[in-house]
């Protein structure tokens, strides 16, 4: 009798800890939220979600970047990906830089290393704790971000490629020419900023490939986006990036599939190479290239 009446309390109790747990979750829905206490988080990146009141089962998943003098809040804010979180019910996740300037550490050893302990890692984890709390399929995981978020989403797709399925990157530089020669984090590179980094396909194919060595499995498709009048990261960097991932997919750089004029808009001009890279050169657009909310849902296969 003792043990019946115990069970029926420890079921009860259990009960209104779930429950609980469900409001939490249904509380959370609608606005950006912070998230503490995940790890392994080496660099103590700030983590920041977005989960809309209009959640699909199995959702996708969002990464998206802020700039250097960014944050979370101004990526949340200052980007369409939270609405259309609510059109397509996927989750967002916002990573928020750890360093002063706010900028992304994309020239260090450790962040520009598979499980190297920099950013870039603390910032794949974010994914595997997406995955396990609130049930994001894994294999709708994407990736985007702006000027330093940009060469970030270039570094991770480098570095932790079997986590993302594709990725766009507004105004950036290809992964690892930020890279410093005395190994300092978030350092700034003003050879590559300028555009004075020209290297081969090949040479840069080999850096992506060096980040994750012996790597052999499935890379995210590459959504390239740069402006000709872009003076923070100049416009060399567009074709040094198209350079790198045109080589790391097998594609010669000197023959496009493609080139359409005036798309996706006026005076926007897309390269195509095949299916898992696509440039877009933006004519008389300065740094960065606005967000094309429209687009990356195509491009991520929401839309």
């Amino acid at each position: 009798m003792k043990t019946s009446t115990l069970s029926v309390i420890l079921c009860f109790l259990a009960g209104i800890f779930v429950n609980a747990v469900s409001i939490d979750k249904r509380q959370s829905r609608g606005s950006l939220q912070q998230v503490t206490g995940w790890t392994p988080n080496p660099t103590n990146v700030g983590m920041y979600v977005y989960i809309p009141n209009n959640l699909a089962s199995s959702p996708g998943l969002i990464l998206a970047i802020h700039y250097c003098q960014g944050s979370a809040q101004a990526y949340y804010t200052g980007s369409p990906y939270a609405q259309l979180a609510e059109e397509y019910g996927f989750i967002v996740i916002y990573p928020n830089s750890p360093h002063s300037g706010s900028c992304w550490d994309v020239s260090s050893e450790a962040t520009l290393t598979h499980n190297g302990g920099g950013d870039s890692n603390s910032i794949a984890n974010m994914v595997g704790y997406a995955v396990s709390t609130w049930g994001v399929n894994s294999a709708k995981v994407y990736v985007t971000g702006s000027s330093s978020g940009a060469m970030m989403t270039n570094v991770l797709s480098a570095t932790y490629p079997e986590l993302f399925k594709a990725a766009s990157v507004y105004s950036g530089v290809p992964a690892g020419c930020f890279v410093s020669s005395t190994n300092q984090v978030d350092a700034w590179n003003s050879t590559c900023a300028l555009g004075d980094q020209i290297d081969t396909p090949a040479q840069w194919g080999n850096v992506v490939r060096a980040m994750y060595a012996g790597y052999s499995g499935a890379r995210p498709k590459m959504l390239i986006w740069h402006g000709t009048a872009d003076t923070t990261l100049y416009p060399q960097n567009y074709f040094e990036t198209m350079k790198q991932w045109t080589n790391v997919f097998g594609y010669n750089y000197n023959a496009p599939e493609s080139l359409q004029v005036n798309d996706p808009q006026s005076e926007y001009n897309t390269t195509t190479y095949g299916p898992n890279v696509v440039g877009v050169y933006a004519q008389g657009v300065g740094h960065t290239v606005p967000i094309h909310g429209t687009q990356d849902m195509e491009w991520f296969g929401f839309a």
